[in-house]
């Protein structure tokens, strides 16, 4: 079955900087587009960032210039750059797959990991 398994989530400082991993399993990878999306306590579930099989990616506005979406197809996994953190980046992030293009509504997509919590101190 797919997995996918997230990592790299932690407590940082304000202005601080993390990278999120997401590993995936049980698909073929190439032919997925990921997504990283986030969920503050008491808040819905937004997206961050998407990266399509072809690897062109796209942002939410709120992130765009700070973070940045890869995709290494050789070892299945997605990765989150994520710098200059604030506090309203605090959330627990998740990424998810579906095929070929990303988009960004959560409810767009097949799979999704278990979660990574961020946590950024001012």
């Amino acid at each position: 079955q797919v997995q996918l398994v997230e990592s790299g989530g932690e407590l940082v400082q304000a202005g601080g900087s993390l990278r999120l991993s997401c590993a995936a399993s049980g698909l073929t990878f190439s032919n997925y587009a990921m997504a990283w999306f986030r969920q503050a306590p008491g808040k819905e579930r937004d997206f961050v960032a998407g990266i399509h099989w072809s690897a062109s990616t796209f942002y939410a506005e709120s992130v765009t210039g700070r973070f940045t979406i890869s995709r290494e197809n050789a070892k299945n996994t997605v990765y989150l750059q994520m710098n200059s953190l604030k506090p309203d980046d605090t959330a627990v992030y998740y990424c998810a797959a579906r095929r070929l293009i990303a988009m960004g509504v959560a409810g767009e997509y097949d799979y999704w990991g278990q979660g990574t919590q961020v946590t950024v101190s001012s």
